[in-house]
């Protein structure tokens, strides 16, 4: 089984293994089980970070069990966990995705940290489970290409790519494959390349909001706001409270001229950080 093991994990955030497992028991995340052992994801790793520094900064575990539940539905929104930003705004806690921020509660939070630093110090594991999974005697299925490129995303985005074209040549229906190659080449300025991905993640799983809203992303980063809320639309089709799609059509049609619209969606974005 991929990923990190407790012994790992209390390693890289130097932690006392008993901690870890009470954070695991307190309910902050459920990584997988294999027998009586725990495997832990790098977003896993990034969640148990954010618990450590709210409790280091005297945050009540239960409260910090209420911003955790917050993150782990927030932080996935297509983009790589190495590129968000959890810090201390004066008594608010603030997530930063590119230009995205928000507030998962309010409350006051102590700690600063980029989540960038996390993935340098977990890449070198990430290459010694990709090496694992090439060397298997077997021969690799695409789930086991795709498992390789979500591992190398942290350290080697180029092997990343490669992993899940690969995954794509021995099954050209692996939405989720197509998903996060989209994504990287996104990250890379391919927007061409990206978009065809997008689609084709839309094809061979139609109610993949991610992709609709990644589709959205790349369509208005080059510039095609029309199409851009089109997929932003659809987005919400598929998940009405997914926010960053109302925020960014906020912005949309505010450009676009249509202020009523801009702010029927702003009043949304905002309603669903606040918990409504």
């Amino acid at each position: 089984m991929t990923g990190y093991s407790t012994k790992e994990v209390a390693k890289l955030l130097e932690l006392d293994v008993a901690r870890v497992r009470s954070m695991v028991k307190a309910g902050f995340l459920s990584p997988a089980r294999q027998g009586r052992e725990l495997y832990f994801t790098f977003q896993d790793l990034v969640l148990l970070r954010t618990a450590k520094g709210l409790v280091d900064a005297r945050i009540a575990p239960a409260r910090v069990k209420r911003v955790l539940a917050l993150l782990k539905e927030q932080l996935p929104n297509g983009r790589p966990l190495t590129a968000v930003a959890i810090a201390a705004e004066g008594n608010r806690v603030v997530v930063r995705d590119g230009s995205i921020r928000w507030n998962p509660e309010d409350g006051q939070a102590l700690f600063n940290f980029e989540v960038a630093e996390l993935a340098r110090r977990v890449a070198p594991l990430a290459r010694e489970q990709a090496d694992e999974v090439r060397e298997q005697p077997a021969g690799q299925s695409a789930e086991d290409w795709y498992s390789v490129g979500c591992t190398l995303e942290v350290c080697a985005p180029e092997e990343a790519r490669d992993a899940y074209r690969r995954a794509i040549e021995l099954d050209p229906a692996h939405a989720d494959a197509h998903l996060n190659l989209g994504r990287l080449l996104h990250e890379a300025r391919e927007l061409g390349a990206a978009e065809a991905h997008y689609r084709i993640a839309l094809e061979c799983d139609p109610e993949n909001a991610t992709a609709s809203y990644n589709l959205g992303v790349v369509l208005q980063d080059a510039g095609r706001a029309d199409e851009a809320a089109s997929a932003y639309e659809a987005t919400l089709s598929l998940d009405g409270r997914y926010a960053d799609a109302h925020y960014n059509l906020s912005q949309l049609y505010e450009r676009l001229g249509r202020p009523m619209l801009a702010l029927r969606h702003l009043k949304a974005y905002k309603a669903i950080l606040d918990g409504r």
